[in-house]
């Protein structure tokens, strides 16, 4: 965790204000705020602030800050000494935030920082003239193209020692200079070249129109259509032929199912058809297996079993007429 404090009082300016233009941005953004929550805004005023400052934060800019969004001074101190994006000391023209994090420092960063101590000087300083100077900072998130520093607002990567110190000097003497991958490299694809994408007619813009590519494509689009088209005939044709197969196994089934009862009645039932049935005479049972419940019926209509009729025999009644 860094130290965070204010620049000395001897390089404090003695008052700060927002320009004309900066004035304008700045009602824009509280009014993006409903009332009595201006002091959202605090972060991009702090920014523009040091923007206008030539890169660093003076006191003056933070009370003035509070004083346009209502707060606290030490709150807009609190802010500005947290976020180490905002700069609390006087800077070069050009100010270096060097990565020396784990990725950067297996590719080199630790020789970066050497040439940054003979080139500026110690961190937190500014050169002589004012152009550079340097701050080691946590990871910037351009690992691919370790080792890297970021400059103002630009990202230079690939860094070595030496086009490090050519770099170095040609911002110092305001000569131009390339952001981005110092080496070969093209963004962050793999050194030597990628390895995918090859076909600059389709994917650099700059190639579009050369050669060829116009009739390649609609080559390429007719083929894709013509394997599609027999793609769906083949499966409508295996669609077809299942339908059918379905169709003739119905139609089998539906023979079988048209076949006697008889034809398919078990081997077993077939052979006890001549035993005598639980009903028979010749089979004597309860009445209750027998006949009907009597239960519920008139005395007149009711059954009377073959026991009933014998009985009645026996006692001399004379069966009904």
């Amino acid at each position: 965790m860094s130290v965070r404090r204010l620049a000395p009082d001897h390089v404090q300016p003695a008052s700060f204000a927002f320009d004309a233009a900066n004035e304008n941005w700045i009602a824009q953004q509280i009014a993006k705020y409903p009332e009595g929550r201006q002091a959202s805004a605090v972060i991009p005023l702090l920014w523009k602030a040091q923007e206008q400052h030539h890169g660093w934060v003076p006191r003056a800019a933070i009370e003035e800050v509070a004083r346009k969004l209502g707060m606290a001074p030490m709150r807009v101190m609190e802010v500005a000494t947290f976020y180490t994006m905002f700069n609390l000391q006087p800077v070069g023209e050009h100010f270096v935030q060097l990565c020396g994090t784990t990725p950067c420092a297996l590719r080199g960063a630790e020789a970066l920082k050497k040439v940054c101590q003979d080139v500026i000087g110690p961190q937190s300083t500014v050169t002589a003239d004012g152009k550079l100077s340097w701050l080691e900072v946590e990871c910037l998130g351009a690992c691919c193209n370790a080792p890297m520093a970021q400059i103002n607002f630009d990202y230079y990567e690939d860094l070595t020692p030496e086009n490090f110190k050519a770099l170095l000097e040609d911002l110092r003497h305001g000569r131009p200079v390339k952001p981005g991958p110092q080496n070969a490299r093209t963004g962050s694809e793999p050194e030597g070249g990628g390895e995918t994408l090859k076909d600059q007619a389709l994917y650099d813009g700059s190639a579009i129109g050369a050669g060829d590519w116009q009739k390649r494509v609609t080559n390429q689009r007719k083929a894709a259509a013509e394997a599609a088209a027999a793609k769906a005939a083949a499966e409508a044709e295996a669609k077809k032929a299942a339908t059918i197969a379905t169709d003739a196994k119905g139609a089998d089934v539906a023979k079988v199912d048209a076949t006697p009862a008889a034809a398919t009645k078990p081997a077993t039932d077939t052979a006890a058809a001549g035993r005598p049935k639980p009903s028979a005479p010749a089979q004597p049972t309860g009445a209750a297996h027998d006949t009907p419940a009597a239960e519920g019926q008139p005395e007149s209509t009711k059954a009377k079993t073959p026991r009933s009729r014998a009985k009645s025999a026996k006692s001399g009644d004379k069966p009904a007429e």
